[in-house]
């Protein structure tokens, strides 16, 4: 398998881990769990909501560590502006918006250094639950047409499954950050509330400038090991 994300990305970089953990002390022990096997992290919701996010953003940041926010920011335009641009400077790498083009609009309008990532399909719904959601168009159409306007409205890229990351890479130019979560690290994949997965090597190939990994390396045994196994398949993907 050969990678098709043509990027100048260090390789280490290209794992982000999810610290979907229940507080802010949980989620520095987990990182100094795994040590320099990681570099890049990725707050949620979860943390968010339990208190001293920005504390832990500025911690990690301090230690030379990368920050993916992912809030998924949805809301009236002008709140997202401003969200958007309360985040800027706080050494965030990437974020995530939702919504309608005026949204990623006018989130891309602020986003200083900050890279705006547009949410597309989640990977815990398959195609049944988009219909529940009332779309009627299939989930890989309606992954690149979001991919496409969130590019031409000033997003840096996308959150896609690596299910439809192939697709991205055939239509749309290589300005486009496709970051893939959902990852699995192998065939017999475990049951969980992620539906639309894939594993390492399949990501890359299929167009993955970045994967985010979470459960299969912070529920670990030994997370520092997991993590280095990771990097050890995303080295050998890309030929190092």
């Amino acid at each position: 398998m050969q990678p098709t994300s043509i990027k100048s990305i260090p390789t280490r970089d290209r794992l982000i881990v999810a610290l979907d953990l229940p507080d802010a002390d949980a989620a520095r022990r987990a990182v100094e769990r795994m040590g320099d096997g990681v570099g890049f992290y990725k707050m949620g919701l979860e943390l968010f909501m339990a208190g001293g996010y920005f504390e832990l953003l500025d911690w990690l940041t301090g230690r030379g560590k990368k920050v993916f926010v992912d809030l998924k920011f949805f809301d009236v335009p002008e709140t997202v502006r401003a969200a958007v641009r309360n985040l800027r400077n706080r050494g965030a790498s990437l974020a995530t918006v939702h919504g309608n083009d005026a949204i990623l609009e006018a989130a891309a309008a602020e986003k200083g250094d900050t890279r705006i990532l547009a949410v597309t399909a989640l990977t815990s719904l398959d195609q049944g639950d988009m219909e529940d959601l009332g779309f009627k168009t299939d989930i890989a159409s309606l992954v690149l047409s979001r991919a496409r306007r969130a590019l031409d409205l000033g997003c840096d890229g996308v959150v896609s499954s690596g299910l439809e990351a192939e697709r991205l890479r055939a239509h749309l130019d290589e300005r486009l950050l496709v970051v893939v979560p959902g990852i699995r690290p192998g065939v017999n994949r475990p049951v969980d509330d992620q539906k639309r997965t894939v594993d390492v090597e399949e990501a890359f190939e299929k167009g993955a400038d970045y994967i985010v990994v979470g459960r299969p390396i912070r529920d670990a045994a030994n997370p520092a090991a997991a993590a280095e196994e990771f990097q050890r398949r995303i080295a050998a993907c890309f030929g190092e």
